[in-house]
């Protein structure tokens, strides 16, 4: 035993010293030819985005896959995206020819697939409703979204210019609400809204804000997410306060007010609680604010939702 462990170290430089020739001998190699290497990763790369680019719905203009696909929809798709898929608040309106995240039936087929990260779009099988589906479903699921496209029309309705003007000016739109960044903190930020709502539910919104009250502020992600119901709280020494949620549990509310004054009040210490389905927001009738004004205003935010 003694001598096979003599044996053994006398060997081990030797072995070494023959290892350490074979990794430079390797590095050699791969340095003289990392150009070659080089270009076939590009090739690859370019093979792979060729392929996804090429791939073609098996079931495109087949009018009994997009029932299907209808059906489809309704289990998994239709709690964020609306039946019809015509956007449901949290999932943009499916039935616009342009799409943000997604150019043909092939990206569209990612994104249902893979979802869409930073996102509340999930992967497929992921969010806990309806169930995983198959690449055939899903198939069917993006001829059931192209049945029910609407093509922009040639001229769009209003001028986003005078629109935006509105929208930080005379309408008062940014007192309460933002887009890009700028504008209020009590209503909804309708930064992305002209791309998930469709024209006439924005209408329907202005005309009629507490028919439809739109999801909360930072509970976007939730399975139901807390709405915009007015809360008006009056504390111990009988100030009023109303404003909006922002969290709330059983025992506290987290409030801001319509100067964007934040509160955090314990409900067990306050005189009276109270909440209301009536928006704050005030209706917008034609003679305040007219339909081609309203309009302008829509194209704006479509823009901007678009972007």
């Amino acid at each position: 035993m003694l001598i096979s462990v003599h044996v053994l170290r006398a060997s081990l430089p030797h072995v070494q010293n023959a290892m350490s020739k074979k990794r430079k001998t390797l590095l050699s190699f791969l340095l003289s030819h990392r150009n070659i290497f080089l270009s076939l990763t590009v090739v690859a790369l370019f093979c792979g985005a060729s392929a996804l680019a090429d791939a073609r719905n098996p079931f495109a203009n087949d009018s009994k896959a997009a029932k299907a696909g209808e059906y489809e929809f309704r289990i998994n798709c239709a709690l964020c995206h609306g039946l019809g898929a015509h956007g449901g608040g949290r999932g943009p309106d499916l039935t616009r020819a342009h799409k943000k995240h997604a150019h043909n039936d092939a990206e569209m087929f990612q994104v249902i697939s893979n979802g869409i990260p930073g996102t509340v779009m999930p992967a497929n099988g992921t969010n806990g409703q309806g169930v995983g589906m198959t690449d055939e479903e899903i198939w069917q699921i993006i001829t059931y979204i192209r049945s029910v496209e609407v093509k922009a029309p040639a001229h769009p309705a209003g001028n986003a210019a005078h629109g935006k003007q509105l929208f930080y000016g005379d309408a008062n739109c940014s007192l309460c609400h933002a887009a890009e960044g700028k504008g209020g903190r009590v209503g909804p930020d309708l930064t992305p809204v002209g791309g998930s709502r469709t024209r006439e539910a924005i209408i329907d919104s202005v005309r009629n804000p507490s028919r439809r009250l739109a999801g909360g502020l930072t509970e976007s992600t939730k399975e139901f997410p807390q709405e915009y119901e007015t809360i008006t709280a009056v504390t111990a020494d009988g100030k009023e306060i109303k404003g909006v949620a922002l969290n709330e549990d059983n025992f506290s509310v987290q409030m801001m007010d319509t100067s964007e004054q934040i509160y955090l009040l314990e409900k067990d210490k306050l005189r009276s609680f109270k909440k209301s389905r009536e928006s704050m927001m005030p209706v917008y009738k034609p003679d305040l604010l007219g339909d081609k004004d309203l309009e302008d205003i829509i194209a704006f935010l479509i823009n901007v939702g678009a972007k």
